[in-house]
């Protein structure tokens, strides 16, 4: 799949407070942006996007969230993974149905042709009951990163 690359320990965030959609966001932007990952204007970005195109994704295992913005926001891509100490609100790609969402997959895309792919390949991941399994009862950073790497190669 060639997304490996993407994934970073830095960008694993668990146990992340966020009672809103709009605050998480606001939240993972200032982190990723202290990072070098993201511009100022990419927070506006992702709730922009979010809101004409909402990215919430149920699965047979997990609801996850798959937020992104346009490209122009974006200094360097990545994936970055988040899991909340409680579920948000969120809502599903498609047909907008509100959903609760605890693991989101922060989604920084540089080339707009390979958003339908790596999207594509993170829905795959989300539908191998294994990966799911393992993901939702691992809870390092470490062990998260070897699993997501491990599963993308």
């Amino acid at each position: 799949m060639g997304y490996t690359s993407m994934f970073d320990e830095r960008l694993i965030f668990l146990d992340v407070e966020g009672e809103e959609l709009k605050e998480l966001f606001e939240e993972i932007a200032k982190r990723l942006q202290q990072q070098g990952f993201v511009n100022e204007q990419y927070v506006e970005g992702l709730l922009a996007r979010e809101q004409a195109f909402p990215t919430g994704l149920i699965t047979q295992y997990l609801n996850i969230g798959l937020p992104h913005s346009e490209p122009a926001y974006v200094e360097k891509p990545f994936i970055a993974i988040v899991r909340l100490k409680n579920e948000v609100k969120m809502k599903q790609m498609g047909d907008s149905q509100e959903m609760q969402v605890k693991d989101l997959f922060f989604l920084g895309i540089k080339e707009p042709k390979e958003q339908v792919g790596l999207l594509q390949s993170l829905m795959a991941l989300f539908m191998d009951e294994g990966f799911v399994k393992a993901f939702i009862e691992t809870q390092e950073v470490q062990e998260i990163y070897q699993l997501v790497t491990q599963y993308t190669k």
